[in-house]
């Protein structure tokens, strides 16, 4: 009886572990599934109510009679020199300060933590008060008026946090041992960043630029105080010009019967994200960078 009695709460015990296992597995795949579900919802929708708008002539042709006819050609080219802005500006500076809180300062440092507290107070700044910002200074202080230039100047302010410190987890998150195999072959501090830690924090470093970039082809708000309302061709970067996610917003907002090209625009939106994501992959793939990090001058 009392081995009997003995062996009862092991087993019971067992049965309870293994319900909790469960439980936590099914609450798990359930949150994956409802993010997956989510993502599907929305872009079986806009596919939906969008689709049948596009054609070469939307993707190229001007905007006519408000965005009801025409096209949007002038407007994916106005998006695409703002994010060439906002990621030549944001992507060095990114980068350059990532290095210094990383490699040159003392991670406890009074100035580090000081440039940390400044990041993370300015990744809770609202959109709009970026907008104002870039109104008021890159706008009308440096004389760049609603330009393409005063728009990505603008997101590039926006996207810095996100970048920096993407940034800095990617070179720290770099094992030791790649330093110290640097050293062992001779290598200096700077060929070791760039031959070795840089390569090694690729996919990381990928990960952020293409959250940054989401986040700058999503945003509104900012533009329409810096980049501009003019659905024209910009002809330089010194000329106004209006992003994607702005025209969606003045489609379904203020032209009466613009509901379908909104959503046809906001398909081309969603897949220009596709797209710069899968390119991103392939290229980190191709690089032999895809997987886990390497010591990519070690060789």
């Amino acid at each position: 009886m009392s081995s009997t009695q003995s062996v009862k709460p092991t087993r019971s015990g067992q049965s309870t572990h293994t319900i909790r296992e469960l439980t936590a597995a099914f609450s798990i795949w359930l949150a994956a599934g409802l993010v997956m579900a989510i993502l599907a919802w929305i872009l079986i929708d806009i596919s939906i109510r969008g689709l049948s708008q596009i054609n070469l002539s939307f993707l190229i042709d001007d905007v006519t009679d408000a965005g009801r006819s025409g096209g949007i050609g002038p407007i994916i080219l106005s998006t695409i020199l703002i994010l060439f802005v906002t990621l030549s500006v944001s992507v060095p500076l990114s980068i350059a300060t990532a290095i210094a809180l990383t490699e040159q300062l003392n991670s406890e440092s009074l100035l580090a933590r000081y440039v940390r507290r400044c990041l993370d107070i300015l990744a809770g700044v609202p959109s709009i008060v970026f907008g104002l910002f870039g109104n008021a200074f890159f706008t009308i202080t440096l004389g760049l008026g609603y330009s393409i230039l005063s728009g990505g100047l603008t997101l590039s302010c926006m996207v810095l946090p996100i970048l920096i410190r993407t940034a800095e987890q990617a070179i720290n998150s770099v094992p030791l041992e790649h330093r110290h195999a640097a050293a062992a072959l001779g290598m200096s501090r700077s060929t070791t960043l760039f031959r070795v830690i840089l390569p090694a924090a690729a996919p990381a470093l990928a990960a952020g630029i293409v959250l940054s970039i989401g986040r700058a082809l999503a945003e509104t708000a900012a533009l329409i105080f810096t980049s501009g309302y003019v659905a024209r061709t910009p002809e330089s970067l010194f000329d106004s010009g209006r992003s994607l996610s702005v025209h969606i917003y003045d489609l379904a907002m203020n032209v009466p019967n613009g509901g379908a090209r909104a959503y046809a625009a906001a398909c081309v939106l969603v897949a220009m994200l596709l797209v710069i994501n899968e390119t991103t992959a392939l290229l980190l793939k191709f690089a032999g960078l895809g997987s886990t990090p390497h010591a990519g001058g070690c060789r």
